[in-house]
């Protein structure tokens, strides 16, 4: 078997990477990546890519055809992946996130391959308060991210049949310990906040309902949606992936964090305008479809492990979202030095 995974080197793909092999440890894995935070590597013994069969580098939205024989599955992990870098670049997210993303697929449905995997999102759902969203529910994006999720899930659609499967997979926010750590999604940064700090500052006035899953459970989702087949949801299928007992508020996340890591004080912004992001999820479907593949860690192992991963990076800095860990930043760095264009392709240089 021969996977292919476009946006490999981010924070999700050394997690899919290590399943994969362990779960397949006869398959050809090919990562492609553009590299944009290739460098920034978190508490790394090995190099995540030397599981892999070959590591290509390149931008997803000029992919090379040629690398698709062969294939058997290819798994879309490439996107400009929160909302501030959606804000920041509007159009380069929808061109990898969406745009991309389709002509991909309709290159791997002519080559042959026969699973597609689209790591989409639940923030796709937006603003609900009236019950935990399902696959049918309205949707609400309030984003540029969440625009992009939507529109991509709608085209992958076409491509469909029972020679080709598209699994689109609405990830529960994401969250743990990475050898790419990223500190800008909400529990990573209040363990992180803690750590460094010993003080948790909640923008919002805590209310927010977030779904979360870790990104080993992701990479678990991942496994089952290759195998997936038609008569399990469809020659198309969109799933919420998640856990129904990792929906949370906000201020529960950090209360749970303050009661792993001692002395931290946490605060909340009473007077915040209401945050147009807050949704449960249900997940009774990714249930019936992938009982074998369950999220297995919980809240607790996962503020537990993210504690212990920082504290052996001997990680101390309070103004962390100022730093690299912040992916916004990360690219800002590169456009600094101009190493990247403003539509986000590598300059080159003499």
């Amino acid at each position: 078997m021969k996977v292919l995974i476009t946006g490999n080197m981010g924070y999700v793909g050394p997690s899919v990477v290590q399943l994969l092999r362990g779960t397949r440890p006869k398959a050809r894995l090919l990562g492609f990546d553009t590299g944009y935070f290739a460098q920034y590597l978190t508490n790394v013994r090995r190099l995540p890519e030397s599981a892999l069969d070959c590591q290509y580098f390149g931008d997803v939205r000029e992919f090379p055809n040629e690398l698709l024989a062969g294939v058997d599955a290819v798994v879309y992990l490439a996107a400009i992946s929160n909302d501030p870098m959606g804000k920041a670049f509007e159009q380069v997210t929808r061109d990898i996130n969406c745009k991309a993303a389709i002509s991909l697929a309709k290159s791997a449905k002519a080559a042959g391959v026969r699973s597609f995997v689209f790591a989409s999102s639940c923030s796709v759902y937006g603003f609900a308060v009236d019950g935990p969203r399902h696959e049918a529910s309205p949707l609400d994006p309030q984003t540029a991210y969440a625009r992009s999720k939507v529109e991509a899930e709608k085209e992958l659609a076409q491509f469909a049949d029972p020679n080709f499967t598209i699994t689109c997979l609405r990830f529960a926010t994401a969250c743990g310990m990475s050898e790419r750590l990223r500190l800008d999604l909400v529990v990573n940064d209040f363990v992180a906040s803690a750590v460094a700090a010993k003080r948790i500052n909640i923008l919002s006035d805590g209310t927010p309902w977030r779904p979360l899953i870790h990104v080993r459970d992701m990479a678990r989702a991942i496994d089952w949606a290759i195998d997936r087949k038609p008569e399990a949801g469809g020659a198309c299928v969109v799933v919420n992936t998640g856990s129904d007992d990792w929906n949370y508020q906000v201020k529960q996340l950090a209360e749970a964090v303050a009661g792993i890591v001692p002395g931290v004080e946490i605060s909340i912004n009473k007077e915040a305008a209401p945050d147009r992001r807050s949704y449960k999820v249900d997940f009774n479907l990714f249930r019936t479809l992938a009982p074998q593949h369950q999220p297995q860690v919980d809240l607790e192992g996962t503020i537990r492990e993210l504690k212990s991963g920082l504290e052996e990076m001997g990680f101390h800095d309070p103004n962390f979202r100022t730093s690299s860990l912040m992916r916004l930043n990360a690219l800002s760095g590169l456009r600094k030095n101009n190493l990247l264009s403003e539509d986000l392709h590598w300059v080159s240089k003499a």
